[in-house]
């Protein structure tokens, strides 16, 4: 099973977050983070080992508007599925809100189990699109492009296919033990007839791109029965 994805949630009415937060948690995909003020979610974005998969967004904040926050932090860079969350329900509002960057927009009061459904089907899009980037220790992380790029953007390293779709699978445990056999069923399939001796060669390599000394991983570690991914930024 894949590790919770996180997801910031920034909603001013108290009652209203804790049940947001209590539908994410539920699914056991989604891990919330909650802010009550853009203020707050600011601070979270900025944090140095800040990592979020997609933002549920109220409109009305008490310190701004979230349409302006949206196309604020587009600018910025962040590309993460974003999804509006307001009262408003006019064109103008949804399409203003569409304009500032949202990828989707859900009006009050809405129904639990259609979020969820909507930011499912956000993030099956973003995880196959050119704008996912995650970040691993120092590179940027770009799959589509099967590309690592340092931090001084003149360093970059090209992936297999295989290759990215082991950072991909082990980045969504981040930290956590992934045993070999998991990492083989979901790298090359069920139903392959790979070895671990394959994997182990393909890791290997990994680390000979990625590991300022592969002797001694600090990214791609080896753990008890498989392999842990720190992708904490360095």
């Amino acid at each position: 099973m894949s590790a919770a994805r996180p997801i910031l949630i920034v909603e001013d009415d108290d009652a209203l977050r804790q049940v947001l937060a209590d539908q994410v948690a539920s699914s056991g995909v989604f891990q919330s983070i909650e802010a009550a003020t853009l203020g707050e979610a600011s601070r979270h974005l900025g944090a140095a080992e800040a990592r979020f998969d997609s933002i549920i967004l109220d409109i009305n904040l008490p310190d701004g508007d979230g349409r302006d926050f949206c196309a604020q932090i587009r600018k910025q860079g962040h590309t993460m599925p974003i999804i509006m969350l307001t009262g408003a329900s006019d064109e103008v509002d949804v399409v203003s809100g569409l304009n500032a960057g949202a990828n989707d927009y859900i009006s009050k009061p809405f129904r639990a189990n259609e979020l969820l459904a909507r930011l499912h089907a956000q993030l099956r899009l973003f995880d196959t699109s050119e704008d996912a980037v995650f970040t691993i220790g120092p590179y940027t992380f770009r799959p589509s492009a099967k590309l690592l790029i340092g931090a001084d953007k003149k360093q970059r390293l090209r992936l297999t296919a295989k290759e990215v779709d082991i950072l991909k699978f082990l980045y969504r445990h981040a930290k956590k033990i992934v045993s070999r056999q998991v990492l083989l069923d979901e790298v090359w399939g069920y139903n392959a007839g790979v070895t671990t001796h394959t994997l182990e060669t393909h890791v290997y390599r990994l680390r000979q791109k990625i590991e300022s000394d592969p002797s001694n991983c600090t990214l791609l570690m080896t753990a008890p029965g498989g392999y842990r991914l720190d992708p904490t930024p360095a």
